[in-house]
């Protein structure tokens, strides 16, 4: 592992920030930690940078403990959420500064700050001051200037927040696509599960300053391993009595249920269903137009859940009633989560030789 944290404690005034927290990052892996605010996120990465230290555990970067070791002889390059970049200096100076403190050649600083500018795509904006940046440009900057003195490692504190939500999808890509280029180890701090869905090649879920779940996105959306991350991934609804559901019985042990918009088909009544045996009526209750599909409210016998309809759908209205099917449920309980699915469809699709 290129970075590993191992059993690391911290406590702010009695506050416990971090609870044996361990876990490594491969070699030029860009990894996302994302969890709720007072997750414990940003302190792990303050603590990888030398911002904070650790009450006890071992931070390894490169095979290199480094927990004595101050934050500028890390070898680490840090994007803040603000930017934090210098008003009066411009575009170049900013990029150049890190440079100028190793107090590298002028011919290497002019070298590398322009190799950064056309890595950043803000060629001819060399002399331009802060002020006259967009806020996707100033955090392309930022990026240059933590790239500059060639860190080891690149840590990004919430990097997309300060900007609006259009440039920040197009950031995404962005930042993706140069950190495969550059090929550097990164680590991003996000509360955003989209941003780190769309971005990361591994996510860590953090909660209540504890480690919940590491993997990739698609193993983390799919196989949530514990009840936190099963609620906080995906668009989840928490069911209290998932037995009055219609396909669905009470395992011992699991006394509840969460249900996702993509586990639901909704149809007209009236409409053949494929699965008309585990169908079941609800009463749509609010619709909401969220730009690429319409998100459902919907009330089963007194159970509300969410569902997404597609805009090419023929249209249902408050109040009408629907046929609902519902695939699955993650059922869970304080400590284990498992997956259930219709009992109905599965006998459906049994087949007998």
């Amino acid at each position: 592992m290129y970075v590993e944290l191992k059993n690391i404690n911290k406590t702010f005034n009695g506050f416990q920030a971090s609870r044996d927290v361990s876990f490594g990052i491969e070699q030029g892996q860009l990894v996302g930690l994302l969890g709720p605010s007072g997750s414990g996120k940003t302190t792990i990465l303050r603590m990888i940078a030398g911002l904070e230290y650790p009450d006890s555990g071992d931070i390894i970067i490169n095979g290199v403990r480094v927990n004595d070791i101050p934050a500028s002889k890390r070898g680490i390059g840090f994007v803040f959420q603000s930017y934090a970049l210098f008003r009066y200096m411009t575009v170049y100076d900013n990029i150049a500064f890190g440079l100028e403190v190793q107090r590298s050649r002028k011919a290497d600083i002019r070298a590398r700050v322009a190799e950064l500018i056309k890595l950043i795509g803000l060629e001819g904006m060399e002399k331009r001051y802060p002020h006259q940046l967009s806020g996707g440009q100033r955090q392309r900057v930022a990026f240059a200037r933590a790239l500059a003195p060639n860190p080891q490692l690149l840590l990004l504190d919430e990097p997309f927040a300060a900007i609006d939500a259009k440039v920040r999808r197009e950031l995404r890509a962005w930042l993706r696509e140069t950190i495969n280029k550059v090929g550097i180890t990164s680590i991003f701090v996000t509360h955003d599960q989209d941003e780190a869905i769309e971005v990361a090649d591994e996510i860590i879920i953090t909660n209540a300053g504890q480690v919940e779940q590491k993997g990739s996105p698609v193993e983390i959306y799919k196989h949530p391993a514990t009840p936190f991350s099963a609620q906080f991934i995906g668009q989840s609804r928490t069911v209290e009595n998932y037995a009055a559901l219609n396909g669905f019985e009470h395992v011992a042990g699991f006394d509840r249920a969460i249900v996702r918009p993509e586990f639901i088909d909704v149809e007209k009544r009236g409409k053949r269903l494929m699965f008309e045996s585990a169908a079941e009526t609800g009463v749509v209750e609010s619709i909401f137009f969220r730009g690429n599909l319409s998100e459902l409210t919907i009330n089963l016998g007194g159970t509300r859940i969410i569902a997404n309809r597609a805009l090419e759908a023929e249209e249902v209205a408050v109040g009408e009633e629907v046929s609902v099917l519902i695939y699955r449920l993650y059922l869970y309980n304080d400590s284990a989560v498992r997956l259930a699915e219709n009992v109905l469809i599965r006998d459906v699709n049994t087949v007998f030789i």
